[in-house]
């Protein structure tokens, strides 16, 4: 007995249509960064909740601070002054066109101070302690040591992320302001020493165009700075997938998230602290280059 053979066949399938692809790619693009903003406010408050509530583990945060700071003063240094050097260089050129060289003092070190300086903080530290974060609770997560003090009754944000985190808060301002002085130094060294500025014009007008304000907005910005870099570093390094793989993906997205993440903020804060700026004082000459 014969059968139709046709009708046994499953219908022809139609091909993807490419507006719906695209929409379901922005869509899960929006849906992924949605739940990324909201795992880290989530870990912001376990952090904040956790961190002020006894018993507190110096031990924990003194090791995080000496990797976070100490190990990191270096790096920032030579990052700062070799900043300072080549700005305060390709500055003079520029002002020796105007036969203003006399203004590159100021120019660099407000640069330097509210900008270079928080932001290279930020990245440099981004970089050496940063990924090594993700990598080191990623690998925790992946060999289930983070379970593991779960289920000892030990929390694991309290434990792991709290001390980190603070870390961050209190040793990149820190760094920042061993930035200012790097790139203050290597500023300086060009200005006097290469371009032959007077000494007087020089530190006289650093002191008439730059003040405290200008030093506490760096400063500030690298306290939110480093907030968000050890949040972004330890939620990714929690959410690591499994395998070798899984925890070099996670330690790769840290950084870059991290990255971008620095560089926004840094012009949202800008802009508020220049809209700060002239609601406090709105008869005082901007100071922003």
């Amino acid at each position: 007995m014969s059968t139709d053979t046709t009708q046994l066949q499953p219908p022809p399938k139609r091909p993807p249509n490419p507006f719906v692809q695209a929409i379901e790619a922005v869509g899960g693009t929006i849906t992924k960064t949605v739940e990324d903003i909201g795992g880290l406010a989530t870990l912001l408050i376990d952090v904040i909740r956790w961190g002020v509530r006894p018993p507190f583990r110096v031990v924990n945060l003194m090791a995080q601070l000496d990797f976070v700071g100490v190990g990191s003063v270096l790096i920032v240094a030579l990052t700062g002054i070799f900043s300072g050097m080549v700005f305060a260089h390709q500055s003079a050129r520029a002002f020796e066109m105007f036969n203003a060289k006399s203004l590159v003092g100021p120019t660099v070190t407000l640069t330097i101070t509210r900008e270079l300086a928080p932001v290279f903080s930020a990245l440099m530290v981004t970089m050496r302690a940063g990924s090594a974060m993700c990598t080191e609770l990623g690998t925790m997560r992946v060999s289930e040591q983070i379970d593991a003090l779960a289920c000892l009754g030990v929390d694991p944000v309290k434990h792991l992320v709290a001390p980190r985190f603070l870390a961050c808060l209190l040793m990149i301002p820190m760094l920042t302001v061993f930035a200012d002085i790097a790139g203050l130094v290597g500023c300086t060294i060009i200005c006097l020493h290469v371009y032959g500025i007077d000494t007087h014009h020089y530190w006289e007008q650093s002191r008439n165009y730059v003040g405290v304000w200008d030093v506490f907005v760096g400063v500030a910005k690298a306290f939110v700075l480093g907030g968000v870099m050890a949040l972004i570093a330890c939620h990714r390094g929690f959410h690591s997938k499994a395998g070798a793989a899984g925890v070099g993906r996670a330690a790769t997205q840290a950084f870059v998230f991290a990255f971008v993440s620095i560089i926004v903020l840094d012009f949202v804060l800008s802009m508020f602290a220049n809209s700060v700026h002239d609601i406090v004082w709105p008869d005082a000459k901007s100071k922003v280059i």
